[in-house]
């Protein structure tokens, strides 16, 4: 690669914007669901699934059914996304009050 394609990348992957947010992990076998907040909605997934994959997951619950019911079993998705505008102490406060209405809501474990 080029260095000044390399410069290229390196600043577009800096201006990249990422959207935080509440994201559910769900079994479908068991029905069991966890729910989380993350900074960066679009990557979660795959910092998850590596912990999973490699047995790391803090969750023993959730490392627990990945082990019973494999990969394939599980998906995850955002279901709430925070407004860009948000500062940060107010996003801290709001991810705690959401992430609470969303595992009573859908009777979730927390992650």
């Amino acid at each position: 690669m080029k260095t000044e394609d390399r410069k290229a990348a390196v600043a577009a992957y800096k201006e990249k914007k990422t959207a935080a947010g509440i994201y559910a992990v769900r079994c479908r076998p068991s029905g069991q669901v966890w729910v989380g907040h993350a900074p960066n909605l679009g990557a979660i997934q795959n910092r998850l699934w590596f912990t999973l994959r490699q047995g790391l997951c803090r969750q023993a619950a959730l490392q627990a059914a990945w082990q019973t019911h494999g990969p394939a079993a599980f998906a995850c998705e955002p279901v709430e996304v925070f407004d860009d505008e948000a500062l940060g102490h107010v996003r801290d406060r709001l991810a705690r009050e959401r992430l609470a209405h969303w595992r009573s809501e859908l009777g979730a474990e927390a992650l």
